[in-house]
């Protein structure tokens, strides 16, 4: 297969970007995106070029940082995926793919499709930790939980912290991300105690990083690779209204 990659490259942070184009050729339909990008890189080596930076880690759908925003779609164009998970025959022979960094004043690029996520661990930091008891594991029925609340909270713990959500929204709004970490402690007894600053504080970090407001459109659920419920926002606004008062 051979396709036509406009791809965005900038040189740093303050550094102003531009799309250029690199042609590609003799690629496998079972190539995944990334491995398609190692090629493109592997030539610009050898040509003496500078290689494209983006970034990458478990190439197994698990950590999150393959974050690219490709032809209009975070992760690309198929569903509940993410970029590394991406597959070329997803494209057609002879295509031309826009491939660029998430684009948020909270996500500053670092170089080329790279940008600095920070912002998510720092929202995690804000909400702090939980008191359990350590020492020995307990027994799976210690602790009662409703099946329907473990769901609940097991949906919401499957958020890997990708940014899709943010690139996803028109306003750069980070709700689906908070709301996944605090609904998968609401809903369970070891999240009780420190729920309400919990939520209070995420939401103030949130705010003071630079993330927009959420307006509900849905654009974070259509594209999260891992289907994370826009429900989870309604129960985030239950807890900070709760907590306020």
């Amino acid at each position: 297969m051979n396709f036509t990659l406009k791809i965005w490259r900038q040189s740093g942070p303050k550094a102003k970007g531009r799309f250029e184009t690199y042609p590609i050729s003799n690629i496998s339909s079972d190539c995944s995106f990334l491995e398609m990008l190692d090629i493109l890189n592997e030539s610009l080596v050898a040509e003496g070029k500078e290689p494209v930076c983006f970034d990458h880690d478990c190439r197994e759908g698990i950590c999150g940082m393959c974050s690219l925003y490709i032809n209009g779609h975070p992760h690309g164009p198929d569903s509940q995926i993410t970029t590394c998970q991406l597959h070329m025959r997803k494209f057609k022979d002879g295509d031309t793919i826009y491939i660029e960094p998430w684009r948020s004043a909270a996500f500053p690029v670092i170089k080329d499709l790279t940008v600095d996520r920070q912002a998510f661990d720092k929202i995690i930091q804000a909400g702090g930790f939980i008191s359990a008891t350590t020492g020995g594991v307990p027994d799976g029925n210690a602790i009662p939980v409703r099946k329907k609340d473990a769901d609940i909270s097991m949906d919401a713990a499957a958020c890997i912290g990708c940014g899709a959500c943010v690139a996803a929204c028109k306003n750069a709004s980070a709700m689906l991300f908070v709301s996944a970490k605090v609904s998968h402690l609401a809903h369970l007894p070891q999240g009780k105690v420190e729920a309400a600053e919990r939520v209070k504080k995420m939401i103030a970090k949130m705010d003071e990083l630079g993330f927009g407001n959420c307006t509900n459109t849905g654009a974070c659920e259509a594209e999260c690779p891992k289907g994370i419920k826009i429900l989870h926002i309604a129960k985030l606004n239950r807890e900070f209204i709760k907590a306020s008062f």
